[in-house]
């Protein structure tokens, strides 16, 4: 089963320096019909304006994933990390506890990054950061596994029985997945236009699909993310 939704359906903030299209009910967006996807809770795509950011704030029992599409994010926390990541790259913060975060575009450009929370397995664990620096190549024409539960073998370990692929298809190519029984997927299709087996997914379209064996495939290139993860019944 597969279930498309457009860009055009999201919520929506502008405060000028932050541009924001949110996947589920967050800050003034509220949707009680549209909460989460099982286990994914926020999925938000935002733009941030050269010069702005979030200053410090908090979070507590969240698996906290970012990926930049475009531009530089400077992360800072109060467990002392302080980094700087570009295209491709990932953040991942397991909150626990508490931590406070933030989030900045130092750069000349516009930043666009896309930011997931993932609900833990656990609550109360020890506060975590991590990153990983992924060459581009290192997605194209293949499901670049970044993110996933302990053993999965993905660089970056997530308190949570989800994982978390990336790919860039090259014009022509297409890409084979099969969502098991028992499990969803929510996929965003980051830039071009992508088609999943009968269906199309222009930039920044979404798509759920649950217990279904799919093909990618593009004819202009496409970038695109998804989170696969227990289907909830």
């Amino acid at each position: 089963m597969k279930r498309t939704i457009r860009e055009k359906e999201f919520g929506r903030s502008d405060l000028g320096w932050l541009h924001s299209r949110f996947h589920f009910s967050f800050a003034d967006y509220y949707n009680p019909g549209n909460m989460r996807f099982g286990v994914l809770r926020v999925l938000n795509d935002d733009l941030v304006e050269a010069g702005g950011g979030f200053d410090m704030h908090g979070h507590r029992d969240m698996e906290i994933i970012s990926y930049v599409v475009d531009g530089e994010l400077t992360h800072g926390d109060s467990m002392g990390n302080r980094r700087t990541l570009n295209r491709g790259h990932v953040q991942y913060m397991s909150a626990g506890t508490g931590l406070r975060h933030s989030e900045h575009n130092l750069g000349a450009s516009t930043l666009r990054f896309l930011q997931l929370w993932i609900y833990p397995d656990e609550k109360n664990l020890p506060g975590k950061y991590g990153d990983h620096l992924f060459g581009w190549d290192e997605r194209k024409n293949t499901l670049l596994h970044m993110v996933g539960p302990e053993g999965s073998g993905a660089p970056i370990a997530l308190h949570q029985d989800a994982s978390v692929f990336a790919s860039y298809l090259e014009p022509g190519t297409e890409l084979r997945y099969s969502v098991q029984q028992g499990r969803q997927v929510y996929l965003v299709n980051i830039e071009g236009t992508l088609q999943v087996s009968d269906g199309v997914l222009e930039a920044r379209d979404a798509m759920e699909i649950i217990d279904e064996d799919v093909v990618f495939s593009t004819t202009v290139g496409a970038h695109f993310l998804f989170v696969e993860m227990p289907r909830e019944l």
